[in-house]
């Protein structure tokens, strides 16, 4: 008689798009969908639980109606279309009642968090530790009206950006081979909104800010700086990494960077070719740890939102990366901080709690 697979390690993961993905199905089954496992997209609640997925940052997205898939050899794509405020409320809106309608409906198995020691208990608990968080600012006035609701309702973490320019600042388009250095940084907008994020201790994620965006935050802010899902410029010279420079301040302010599990952000050639083996994702780690440090890097997969190798598949194959970076040498001790821990300290810090 075989025995049982062993539990994966628990992994909280810095960025998904279930909620995008969800929304786009216009269906009145995608809460009930996501939670019985409907096998599509990257993410539901059974393959979750089978891949050791415990807990991340369930991110708000709201894309142009213009905007296409990329496609593999897509190294250049068109420019993505520019989102005004009106045009993103409604969608914001309706992404995070998907949020907290899951967290109403499967209470036992999926918690919105908002402090560090929430996401620990709900870990403890075996729920799924839940973190709202917003990736392109569009849905958030100048006078931060909406960000007050939407900070009572759970907001923790905010990308100020896409891959777009908004009211707040410029994202970098996806070139390759590019520097993130691909136009203006933050607006005075954007600026206030550095401010009013460390007044609320709201974790305000760099990646899709252009180089220049990062450095404003990096003298603004007085909190950890943190890459929720971006890998290493050296490895792969995609305008969505980071420098080894920004990857160095990251670590000085006490932040942290969630690698990104997306072919074209990984591979030295830029394509979104899904035959990326997990050596190329074990480079990066190599080199965010070597210059970073063993206390600020984790992972920020990008489910849902971006093709990833086909080693890794979907949620499930987590647990065959862990394995693959326990063969590469890292001992237990790192990789449980790899896996969660590294993540849920830089959030204690950041929130205070």
């Amino acid at each position: 008689m075989r025995g049982r697979e062993p539990k994966p390690l628990p992994i909280f993961d810095g960025h998904n798009d279930v909620l995008l993905r969800l929304w786009l199905k216009q269906s009145e089954n995608a809460v009930a969908d996501f939670i019985t496992g409907d096998g599509k997209g990257h993410l539901d609640l059974p393959r979750m639980a089978k891949g050791g997925f415990a807990g991340g940052m369930f991110a708000i997205f709201v894309p142009h109606p213009e905007d296409r898939d990329l496609e593999d050899e897509d190294v250049n794509p068109p420019p993505a279309g520019e989102v005004s405020t009106a045009m993103a409320i409604q969608p914001a809106l309706a992404m995070a009642s998907l949020l907290f309608r899951i967290a109403r409906e499967a209470p036992d198995r999926f918690k919105i968090c908002r402090t560090a020691a929430d996401i620990r208990s709900s870990m403890a608990a075996g729920a799924i530790a839940a973190v709202l968080h917003i990736e392109g600012a569009e849905c958030i006035d100048t006078k931060f009206k909406s960000l007050d609701v939407l900070y009572e309702s759970g907001l923790r973490s905010l990308g100020i950006v896409w891959s777009r320019p908004n009211q707040f600042g410029h994202g970098v388009p996806f070139r390759f081979p590019s520097s993130p250095d691909t136009g203006p940084g933050l607006t005075e907008a954007g600026k206030d909104l550095v401010r009013v994020c460390n007044e609320l201790r709201i974790v305000i994620d760099l990646s899709h800010l252009s180089e220049k965006g990062f450095w404003d935050v990096a003298r603004l802010s007085k909190a950890p700086l943190i890459a929720t899902h971006s890998n290493a410029h050296a490895i792969s010279a995609s305008s969505r990494n980071l420098t080894d420079d920004q990857i160095r301040a990251i670590a000085a302010s006490g932040g942290m960077i969630g690698l990104n599990f997306a072919n074209g952000f990984l591979r030295s050639d830029g394509s979104w070719r899904n035959d990326t083996g997990l050596d190329m994702m074990l480079r990066h780690l190599d080199h965010l740890i070597e210059l970073a440090g063993a206390d600020h890097v984790g992972l920020g997969s990008d489910f849902d939102g971006a093709r990833i190798p086909a080693a890794i598949g979907d949620v499930t194959g987590l647990p065959a990366l862990i394995r693959a970076v326990a063969e590469h040498g890292y001992d237990a001790a790192l990789v449980t901080k790899l896996c969660s821990e590294n993540w849920i300290k830089a959030l204690a810090r950041t929130w205070g709690n």
